[in-house]
């Protein structure tokens, strides 16, 4: 599985409801894109200095299906959006190296969680 966060900080200026705009184009995007397993977001709830003011994260198959989601006409209305929104957007893509160790090479989403429990 591959794991998309990204972290906005918005500009100055910006009001509740363009985020709260926002908030509403970025929860269209699973029922647009079917490459999309997990799409969740919010505003920072701590406000400390080294805070963003709000994050997406985003779980993918693979990184073919995060390659498709990048390039994707609805992603890229959102993208444009936020580019509008923010003075910095920082992003990070990885692997889950947790199920790649020790066996766990299951897809997580297919597995039943409550088998772990009974193991």
């Amino acid at each position: 599985m591959v794991h998309h966060i990204a972290m906005m900080k918005f500009k100055t200026g910006i009001t509740d409801e363009q985020i709260d705009g926002l908030v509403s184009m970025l929860d269209e995007l699973p029922n647009k894109i079917i490459e999309i397993h997990l799409y969740e977001f919010g505003r920072d709830m701590l406000n400390t200095d080294r805070s963003y003011d709000f994050a997406l994260v985003a779980l993918f198959a693979n990184v073919q299906a995060l390659e498709r989601y990048q390039k994707h006409p609805e992603h890229l209305k959102v993208l444009e959006k936020i580019e509008t929104l923010c003075d910095d957007i920082k992003t990070v893509d990885f692997e889950d190296q947790g199920f790649k160790q020790g066996g766990r090479d299951q897809n997580p989403l297919a597995a039943d969680p409550f088998k772990r429990l009974v193991s």
